[in-house]
């Protein structure tokens, strides 16, 4: 029981991190500190998508349910619980590669946004 209840927290934490790497900009609107926390972790989701890796959380979530009795899962966090809902079919090399360009152009949106805003306010 205890490993399952691990494995469910690495998820809700595995999620919390994919949001905050794809939306994390918006939290910099209001909380600049946190720019550089953000910017690593967009870099690390971009590298993860483009490098082809699975995520360190992935591995610790299955590590968990292998303990727990439970079946681990072959693909990685996006492919397991993300894409079934938004897409059918499995995860694709080039989807891949498309989801971490949205998460750096998003970001990099962001964050012009922002600069151009902090600049116009000082001119």
């Amino acid at each position: 029981m205890l490993y399952r209840l691990g494995a469910d927290f690495v998820v809700v934490v595995h999620f919390a991190f994919v949001l905050f790497a794809v939306l994390g900009g918006f939290l910099v609107l209001r909380w600049r500190r946190c720019a550089w926390v953000h910017i690593t972790a967009v870099l690390w989701a971009a590298l993860i998508e483009f490098a082809d890796w699975m995520c360190p959380l992935t591995f610790l979530e299955d590590w968990f349910r292998e303990r727990g009795g439970e079946a681990k899962y072959h693909s990685d966090f996006i492919g397991q619980y993300l894409l079934p809902v938004l897409y059918p079919d499995n995860m694709t090399r080039q989807l891949q590669i498309t989801l971490g360009l949205l998460v750096l152009v998003l970001n990099v949106a962001i964050y012009a946004w922002l600069l151009r805003r902090r600049w116009s306010a000082r001119h």
